[in-house]
């Protein structure tokens, strides 16, 4: 059984999500595991192993999986939607015949093969006449390597993905090799450290702010800010209509609205629209990050009994990027923020129920599953419950990032 998934964003040359590689928690290597041939069914990829469907996890983007050699022969990859996923092969399988053979006869169905963490090994070749994709591990070759053997590949109209780029100065010197997408956590870094200032010109934003970090929060006082920003109204209006919020209401007045929310829901609102003026010029997938962030770290909040108002454990997660949003130093950047000093700690790294609440979604992120497995028992909770609470915080992110602005559309399958 593999209910457990965790997802690697795959980005283009305009920092906009093209793919997620999936990461299956059994399984070698984080690929689809060896399972016996009776056992491939339809279920294996719907609710009885993951509790949402590839579509939802991969937000209606190309999901990249990683196959191992059993599951090749066996044809597992036909169980999936040749239009929304790309085989992977991984690095360690036998290059023998049965293998070419196989992904032959995959590419044949219509689907797309990747070769994954490739380093150039001629013993890869026989494959090259089926592969539509090669990702380079950029770690595992030096640049000149690399830089001599792209032009056989591009010749061969292959597309090519950057593996592990971990800074902006590797993406802007693998973009400028002539790569066509990459994949790495560059994008949620901050690309300078240097001096940004704030959004002064959303004043009403900076005043909402204000006002939600107030101990006595005033409806009067928000009501009034909003009804002097006319867009912060719509946005409003259009995000509590949002089915994810609000199931059973329409609702049309200001005011009605802000009732409706509440004093914590709207709290967490102003923080969104906040961020998301913030980021307005950063990748759509650092704010996407940033969203599930903070509705799992709530969720995780909420399983342990936290009462706190402002919802400190949605908050830490929202803002755990602002560094690579602002390209600031996260240190200099919080004191900058009316935010609770809880959090602000948290986000500076100080140990603590929060950094732990933190720590849990960056291990989702990067498929760490031993991190996962100590800071599950350190919080007394259980893994199984918390991966269905990170799912849960990818389909609520999934349906903001739609909503809050009409410069987030709905993603669609890449070809």
């Amino acid at each position: 059984m593999f209910a457990y998934v965790a997802r690697h964003p795959i980005l283009d040359t305009d920092k906009n999500v093209y793919a997620y590689e999936l990461l299956f928690r059994d399984g070698r290597k984080n690929c689809f595991p060896d399972i016996k041939p009776d056992e491939a069914t339809s279920k294996i990829i719907t609710a009885s192993h993951l509790t949402l469907g590839l579509e939802d996890i991969a937000c209606h983007k190309t999901s990249f999986i990683n196959f191992h050699k059993e599951t090749l022969i066996n044809g597992f990859p036909t169980m999936l939607d040749p239009e929304s996923v790309v085989v992977e092969i991984v690095d360690t399988v036998p290059s023998d015949s049965s293998l070419v053979g196989a992904c032959k006869q995959i590419k044949d169905m219509g689907y797309k093969l990747a070769l994954d963490d490739h380093n150039f090994d001629p013993r890869w070749d026989a494959f090259l006449p089926y592969v539509d994709i090669i990702k380079v591990d950029t770690l595992r070759s030096d640049i000149d390597t690399i830089a001599r053997n792209l032009p056989k590949f591009q010749q061969a109209k292959v597309k090519l993905v950057a593996e592990k780029v971990e800074t902006y100065e590797d993406f802007n010197c693998y973009r400028d090799m002539g790569f066509d997408y990459f994949q790495g956590f560059f994008f949620s870094k901050p690309e300078v450290i240097r001096q940004r200032n704030l959004p002064t010109s959303k004043l009403a934003l900076l005043e909402l702010l204000q006002e939600s970090s107030n101990s006595e929060f005033s409806f009067e006082r928000v009501n009034a800010i909003f009804e002097r920003d006319v867009g912060l109204s719509y946005m409003l209006l259009r995000f509590i209509n949002n089915p994810t919020i609000n199931k059973r209401y329409k609702i049309s007045s200001l005011r009605h609205a802000l009732n409706y929310l509440g004093e914590l829901e709207l709290k967490k609102f102003i923080s969104i629209l906040a961020l998301a003026n913030m980021g307005e010029d950063k990748p759509v997938e650092l704010l996407h990050l940033s969203l599930v962030r903070a509705k799992f770290c709530e969720l995780v909040s909420i399983a342990k009994k936290d009462k706190d108002n402002p919802p400190k454990g949605f908050l830490v997660g929202l803002f755990s990027l602002l560094d690579a949003l602002l390209d600031q130093d996260m240190g200099s950047l919080v004191g900058k923020l009316p935010i609770d000093d809880e959090i602000r700690s948290a986000l500076c790294g100080s140990d603590g129920r929060l950094k732990n609440y933190l720590g849990l979604a960056k291990a989702f992120e990067s498929a760490n599953w031993l991190a996962l497995i100590k800071l599950s028992g350190q919080l007394e909770l259980s893994q199984k419950m918390l991966h269905g609470l990170f799912n849960e915080a990818i389909v609520w992110g999934n349906g903001i990032r739609q909503t809050i602005s009409p410069h987030f559309p709905r993603s669609k399958v890449a070809n």
